[in-house]
């Protein structure tokens, strides 16, 4: 297994464990999470953290299904599903969205840029018409 796909693989752990502190720590200083679906970009360790509370708050038992890892130099693509309920409610940048009690199970990819063993650049592709429909919400 190539290092970059190491180092990203435990990045979703920590992600899947809620560990906020380890999240940041994953990313360079001036890092940013661009969720493409909203679309909203996190930057910095004053907003990184926000990512993991959010979607530990709205689906407390997400799961990030891993199914293929592209590497390329610094560059780790990866196609993957969000699986979770949805429990809580979902704060975007638009609005809070309630609670539905419905499960998905979404396709996504994620492109990963990586500096010295740091994310300095993630971009989420999470597929947000499949999201909006499975929980109800188009």
């Amino acid at each position: 297994m190539h290092e970059n796909e190491k180092i990203i693989r435990a990045a979703y752990q920590v992600a899947e464990d809620q560990d906020v502190a380890g999240w940041i720590a994953a990313f360079t200083e001036d890092g940013t999470f661009t969720d493409e679906s909203i679309p909203h970009t996190y930057r910095g360790p004053e907003e990184l953290g926000q990512t993991v509370e959010v979607y530990a708050k709205a689906f407390p038992d997400m799961h990030r299904e891993l199914e293929k890892f592209y590497v390329v130099d610094n560059t780790v693509i990866v196609q993957l599903r969000l699986q979770g309920t949805h429990t809580g409610p979902l704060e975007l940048p638009t609005g809070a969205v309630p609670p539905t009690g419905k499960r998905m199970d979404a396709p996504c990819c994620d492109v990963f840029e990586l500096v010295d063993g740091k994310i300095k650049r993630f971009d989420c592709y999470a597929e947000g018409s499949v999201i909006a429909k499975q929980l109800g919400l188009a």
